[in-house]
């Protein structure tokens, strides 16, 4: 037994990064409750495309934990993998339901922007884009994805609600679930002022507990079989995506995944700490998991797989290595037999409202973006050539809804700033064109 655990520590490089192995099973078990909403998210939408629900759920798992294990075990880095949100939108109201193409083809296209980002990752083209976005962009992205998450908590513990006059106001603080979002930050931050370990997990399974016998959280059952996949297994269409000519769709996909896993990256790896001289180590095997299991997903039968933002629940757990990525595999895996217990944790609760709202893991994500703030404090605020892009790239990504898209306002700004600053030189041509090609990317791709 001792052998086995000095051989896990050594192959995931514990000891050396401040951590062991129940901190990472803790960690890698908060990563998935918060991020399991997709089991259910994601075959619920892409149903609508008239694909089988229950064969997108096991593709769903299967994808994730294929992302989540090269993840953990090539790149040896503590975030998980999924089908993402956002362009799983974009998929079904866009390419689909919008322009009337047929799911196979999507899904072919998909599958085509899988190879492209492999490509671009062997050739190490993502690692070089990476090291390039300076510093004060990387603490702007990392808070951002932090008030992006805490935005998120927000709207999931109905804390905040849409209004047809401001966009979002206050919701009703008298409200069950509401009531139930606050104790719950209330619960956790106590938790981590005591400095007790595995207080987010702790919190989120007492709420679990509290949940029940007020009807916000419902007992499914504990086993059930998986649903089969066949009904979508290797159904791409991949020549008539490129028959249809749906180039561009392929570029979205691309464009997105490619930012949006840019983003997760540095804001996750901030918070852990594991960036050098602002720099990822290992960058191009952190790239590549995204890159395979999209291609993967695609031909089990779900859109593109990203990195994501939940991770951040996993290091502020003490998550800081790779087994904490394969930690969240296993579960996924296992959530193709346990899935009515994911359900009952990380499920949502429909008040009359009609909104669905998710009182056990809202509370976790907003403590989650509270502590990714910090990364504020490194920002300098007297040099407005460094502020306003940093500014506009955490400040867009939850007014966007979108990771990409807020740092696309970063990126463009920061080149053109610097240069009428005088500060030409300062800015990599690269980065010019990285700047041109967002703007390209909203004029001539649209949404």
């Amino acid at each position: 037994m001792q052998s086995l655990k000095h051989r896990i520590d050594q192959f995931f490089l514990l000891t050396r990064n401040g951590t062991d192995i129940p901190t990472e099973i803790r960690a890698g078990l908060a990563t998935f409750l918060t991020a399991s909403y997709i089991i259910f998210v994601q075959p619920a939408v892409l149903s609508e495309t008239g694909m089988d629900f229950g064969a997108v759920m096991t593709a769903t798992c299967l994808s994730a934990a294929l992302g989540c294990l090269i993840m953990g075990l090539w790149a040896n880095y503590p975030i998980a993998l999924a089908p993402g949100m956002g362009i799983n939108f974009y998929f079904t109201y866009t390419v689909v339901i919008g322009q009337g193409i047929p799911w196979e083809k999507a899904l072919g296209a998909v599958f085509c922007s899988g190879i492209i980002l492999i490509v671009l990752t062997v050739m190490r083209v993502r690692e070089y884009i990476l090291n390039l976005i300076p510093d004060f962009l990387k603490s702007g992205i990392a808070a951002g994805i932090g008030l992006f998450i805490a935005f998120i908590g927000f709207v999931q513990g109905g804390l905040v609600v849409e209004n047809p006059a401001t966009l979002v106001k206050l919701g009703n603080l008298k409200s069950l679930p509401v009531l139930f979002t606050l104790s719950g930050l209330i619960l956790i931050a106590v938790l981590l002022q005591k400095k007790i370990k595995g207080a987010i997990l702790i919190g989120m399974f007492l709420l679990t507990i509290l949940g029940l016998p007020f009807g916000l959280v419902s007992y499914h059952g504990l086993v059930s079989l998986p649903p089969a996949m066949g009904p979508t297994f290797m159904e791409m269409d991949i020549l008539g995506a490129l028959e249809l000519g749906l180039i561009t769709v392929i570029l979205v996909f691309v464009f997105v995944d490619l930012f949006d896993t840019a983003g997760t990256l540095i804001g996750v790896s901030q918070q852990a700490g594991l960036l050098r001289d602002g720099k990822l180590p290992r960058a191009t095997r952190a790239f590549l998991p995204d890159a395979v299991a999209t291609t993967a997903g695609a031909a089990m039968g779900t859109s593109t797989v990203v990195c994501y933002i939940e991770s951040s629940t996993g290091v502020a757990e003490g998550g800081r290595t790779g087994l904490t990525a394969v930690v969240v595999a296993v579960l996924f895996l296992l959530a193709l037999f346990l899935s009515p217990v994911a359900q009952m944790i990380g499920g949502g609760y429909t008040p009359e409202t009609g909104r669905t709202l998710y009182p056990i893991t809202a509370p976790v994500l907003i403590i989650v973006g509270c502590l990714m703030a910090s990364n504020l404090a490194r920002i300098d605020w007297n040099k407005w050539d460094e502020a306003l892009p940093a500014f506009l790239t955490f400040a867009g990504m939850p007014l966007t809804y979108s990771i990409a898209d807020g740092m696309a306002l970063g990126f463009i700004t920061y080149p053109f700033t610097k240069i009428l600053s005088g500060k030409a030189g300062e800015v990599h041509p690269v980065m010019i064109l990285i700047a041109v090609l967002f703007m390209m990317r909203y004029v001539m791709l649209g949404d």
